[in-house]
């Protein structure tokens, strides 16, 4: 069957790190923590196959660890403990997500392979495993589907299923693989509507 992935990452940060766009000197750099991942079939009713949720060991520039900072920890819920038991290398984390995504095209609400590859990488020193061409923008999806620019701009991924109404199991939002749900059952919904074509995850 042919598929497509969806996917979410939580990266760095402390409170008003956005508004500062990680500038300041007290932000961390934004490099990622947590990664979630939906495999969804193209074909038939359009499933959802296999999930995939990885918790990253986040690094500075110089190796050391980060620690996670409070309001991080609040807003995510991924805790000091979580990464001590089941983080793993950037590049471990890396390689596990391409052998989920078994060569399909990884698509996030936005552009999440910035943080996930580009920043975290640059920071680690590592070489990007997966190509900037393997990755695409989900908003393309919605857009393509006749959700208004204007509702776009103020929706996030953790409430698109929401937006459309979509009747889902209960996620937790800025966690990375319920947020990669909620962008799936809202792709799932326009996919099973006719509202998008299988076709449009081609290119």
């Amino acid at each position: 069957m042919k598929t497509a992935i969806v996917f979410d990452c939580e990266f760095l940060c402390i409170q008003g790190s956005q508004s500062r766009f990680w500038c300041a000197a007290i932000d961390p750099d934004p490099v990622i923590a947590q990664i979630g991942a939906v495999r969804v079939g193209l074909e038939a009713d359009f499933p959802v196959l296999e999930t995939f949720k990885s918790y990253v060991t986040p690094v500075d520039r110089h190796g050391d660890r980060y620690a996670l900072d409070p309001y991080f920890t609040n807003l995510t819920g991924i805790t000091e403990e979580q990464i001590d038991e089941k983080g793993t290398s950037l590049h471990k984390a890396l390689a596990d997500v391409e052998t989920f995504s078994q060569g399909a095209k990884l698509w996030s609400w936005g552009k999440d392979e910035l943080n996930m590859m580009a920043i975290s990488c640059y920071i680690a020193g590592i070489s990007p495993p997966i190509p900037a061409s393997r990755f695409d923008n989900a908003v393309k999806q919605l857009l393509a589907a006749g959700m208004p620019v204007e509702d776009l701009a103020r929706t996030p991924s953790n409430r698109l299923a929401d937006y459309y109404g979509v009747d889902h199991p209960v996620l937790k939002g800025h966690d990375a693989l319920d947020d990669a749900l909620s962008v799936t059952y809202t792709l799932q919904y326009l996919l099973r509507s006719g509202k998008l074509l299988p076709s449009a995850f081609d290119r």
